[in-house]
């Protein structure tokens, strides 16, 4: 089964990764994607969806999803490096994954977030990521 990030979220102040299930009046159901518990996040709650995460790097932003399937291929099947690992093992590790990373605004604390998430993705749900919708332009078959 195919992960969309777009339903996949972050709850500031909540470990782990939730699923959204539904809206409600007073803000969003989600459901714990570790233990399948569901709870109700009000409106004051920052949720964030990794979809809509970038990292910086020397000449852009990379969407958390590329970032996602370059660790995969450095990677292979083995885990990201934990969240706990020495700052110098997760800098060497995303060296690798994104050589451009900005030095000056990923820092390290960002770091452990993204390993964190993607371990837990390979756990609980799947590093097969379904693409994001593109919106087509509709051909007008005249000259531009």
């Amino acid at each position: 089964m195919k992960t969309d990030l777009t339903k996949i979220l972050t709850i500031s102040g909540q470990s782990g990764l939730y699923l959204y299930v539904s809206q409600a009046r007073s803000g969003a159901i989600v459901e714990s994607l570790s233990d399948k518990k569901r709870s109700s996040f009000g409106m004051s709650s920052k949720i964030t969806s990794l979809a809509d995460i970038s990292i910086y790097t020397d000449d852009e932003e990379v969407k958390l999803q590329q970032v996602f399937m370059n660790m995969k291929e450095v990677l292979g099947e083995d885990e990201a490096p934990s969240a706990k690992s020495a700052p110098e093992v997760l800098k060497a590790f995303f060296e690798k994954a994104l050589p451009s990373y900005d030095r000056d605004r990923f820092y390290v604390s960002h770091m452990k977030k993204v390993v964190e998430w993607y371990n837990f993705l390979k756990k609980y749900a799947s590093l097969d990521f379904e693409e994001p919708e593109t919106e087509e332009v509709p051909e007008t078959g005249g000259q531009a």
